[in-house]
């Protein structure tokens, strides 16, 4: 048992539940329901995203609704590039541990 390595080696790498690629792909496709916030437990915000695009839809009627409809929209797209674009541990430390909602 003296020949066992130690694990602490391979410390670097994020754990096997980081969720960056399906929250940055579900961001860019599906944005606007706030699919991607929901995957990375944010509920709250997710639920917001969501309220912004039904609440859009009757809102056509006065023609704001179709500007507020690119709203959610174009929040889940940046998010989810910015969630592409960063490093594996980065993206873990910054969304899964410290728990940033926004950008």
């Amino acid at each position: 048992m003296e020949n066992q390595q130690s694990n602490s080696s391979f410390d670097n790498t994020p754990p096997v539940e980081n969720k960056k690629m399906l929250a940055g792909l579900l961001g860019i496709f599906l944005g606007g329901f706030g699919a991607h916030k929901f995957v990375l437990g944010y509920t709250q915000e997710g639920l917001i995203l969501l309220g912004i695009l039904l609440l859009s839809f009757p809102l056509m009627c006065i023609v704001i609704g179709a500007f507020t409809m690119y709203i959610p929209i174009i929040i889940g797209l940046v998010e989810g590039i910015i969630y592409i674009t960063k490093s594996d541990e980065e993206f873990y430390q910054t969304y899964q541990v410290g728990k940033k909602p926004w950008f």
